[in-house]
């Protein structure tokens, strides 16, 4: 037998899940009273839905299930398809779904709260898992900015809550959107097919930097001209939406675009919002605003998403308005984690430990006083002691036991 887990997917200790607890907590209170109402969606979707080029780069990820019995048999005798489906890559494509087959049942428009693990098959490294948990709040038949407005307040006041219990100054807000991005990629001369692929490259500009996003262009075969017009948009220091968009003549979009993000900066006055250009978000079923959440002093984003109108008529066929944000939750954690956080304990644990000394008959005297102090508030543990008893209550220290009583005989 082996003892660890599955690359890529890890053991949660005690202390580790009272950190996410905790923090799963404030996302679901905040969240509830702002009327989102939490749903479930199943680990496991159709293939076809899960590869049906909506879920951008993850579905080079997917963790496809093997057809069951006499289908797998068949398959494997006609050639056909081993695999009918898969496990869930994100929990929005099967919100698309979820509203699509429900969405008569539900009220308009439908505020969503999501959190459940989510599956990819990607390289393992410091902070990303193949199995990890995600948290979601969409909006679902609101074609208004106040969809977008209602889910940047929920999420910035979870952050915000957050960061000031963790001392993480500096949350940010920055914002976009889509169709300024293929406005500026169709100024630049980027045809409708080739536009993907020059803001997948866009995106990466916070890593690679902007030499890197030209050379990356020029290395996928486009025109220098063409590179270097559209890598020049985004560094002559244009500051507002309007100032960026003046540049693109005939391209830029339609005024209501504009009038949208001013529309969403004055709805945050007093927090921190910015206009970045250059944010891409690397999905691309995004069709509107998209915006991320950052700190001070962290080198990745904590929260990001946007508006995607277009996702649940692939399903129904007929499109509905949808706008969503999804905060980092393990890499949120993992910040924490790396910061030392402790979430504070709701209750006093205390620990009964109980010599071997002590005869059967003092039992149910001990049961009763463990079941007074939980009546009183406590969480109370009634243990045998250890030969090693400093160790145990270091470790019953190091899991949030602060009250020890030592009981050695009758």
């Amino acid at each position: 037998m082996i003892k660890t887990p599955v690359r890529g997917m890890r053991d949660i200790m005690p202390k580790n899940l009272r950190l996410r607890e905790y923090l799963l907590g404030i996302i679901e209170q905040t969240a509830k009273v702002a009327g989102y109402q939490k749903i479930e969606t199943p680990a496991m979707e159709q293939l076809e839905n899960m590869s049906s080029k909506i879920g951008g780069e993850n579905e080079s990820l997917i963790f496809k299930v093997l057809k069951r019995g006499r289908e797998l048999e068949k398959a494997k005798a006609e050639n056909d398809e081993l695999c009918d489906s898969a496990l869930r890559y994100d929990l929005t494509v099967p919100l698309a779904r979820y509203y699509a087959m429900n969405g008569e049942m539900l009220p308009k428009p439908f505020k969503s709260l999501q959190i459940g693990p989510v599956w990819r098959a990607d390289a393992p490294q410091k902070g990303r898992y193949r199995q990890f948990l995600q948290c979601d709040m969409d909006i679902l038949g609101d074609d208004s900015v106040l969809a977008e407005i209602d889910a940047i307040d929920t999420v910035m006041k979870i952050l915000a809550r957050i960061c000031e219990e963790a001392k993480v100054s500096g949350l940010n807000l920055r914002i976009n959107d889509r169709r300024i991005l293929l406005a500026a990629a169709t100024f630049a001369g980027f045809g409708e097919d080739e536009v993907g692929a020059a803001l997948i490259t866009l995106d990466k500009q916070d890593k690679i930097g902007w030499d890197g996003v030209r050379n990356e262009l020029l290395g996928r075969g486009f025109a220098a001209e063409k590179v270097d017009k559209f890598v020049n948009l985004f560094q002559n220091g244009a500051q507002t939406p309007e100032e960026f968009c003046a540049q693109l003549g005939e391209a830029q979009p339609d005024a209501k675009v504009l009038d949208n993000l001013r529309l969403i900066t004055q709805a945050m006055a007093g927090k921190r919002v910015s206009f970045d250009p250059s944010l891409v978000r690397g999905m691309g079923y995004y069709t509107g605003a998209i915006f991320e959440c950052s700190a001070d002093g962290l080198d990745s984003s904590i929260a990001g998403g946007g508006r995607y109108d277009k996702m649940i008529g692939k399903f129904s066929g007929q499109d509905v308005p949808a706008c969503g944000f999804s905060i980092g939750f393990e890499r949120l954690v993992a910040i924490l984690e790396d910061l030392g956080f402790e979430p504070p304990l709701p209750q006093t644990a205390c620990a009964i430990l109980v010599s071997d000394k002590v005869s059967a008959t003092k039992y149910a005297e001990i049961l009763a006083q463990a079941e007074q102090k939980r009546q009183d508030g406590k969480i109370v543990s009634v243990l045998p002691m250890m030969r090693n008893l400093g160790r145990q209550i270091a470790l019953l220290e190091a899991n949030g036991y602060s009250e020890f009583e030592k009981i050695y005989g009758d």
